[in-house]
């Protein structure tokens, strides 16, 4: 992991919100953790494709989380869509 982490910068998932109003982090290495606290049920968009939403939290402020929905799309969902909640 420390290999893997070499010359990134750790953004906690709580604190993404504030810092994507703070800085421009397009122009940096940067690397962010969740954890799948809710899973909903795949659904079908207008388009007729299969996606799902999931609810991801750093486990430090169970206020603060972040959904992910579009990039969960197509391919991607049906490779993931079993993952379970509580997955990192």
């Amino acid at each position: 992991m420390d290999r893997k982490m070499a010359n990134r910068k750790l953004i906690r998932l709580s604190q993404l919100k504030s810092k994507l109003a703070a800085e421009n982090l397009e122009d940096i290495d940067w690397v962010t953790f969740g954890v799948i606290v809710k899973k909903i049920t795949p659904q079908s968009a207008n388009n007729g494709r299969t996606f799902s939403i999931w609810r991801l939290n750093d486990l430090r402020d169970l206020n603060q989380c972040v959904s992910l929905i579009d990039d969960l799309f197509g391919d991607v969902h049906k490779e993931h869509w079993k993952t379970d909640q509580g997955t990192v």
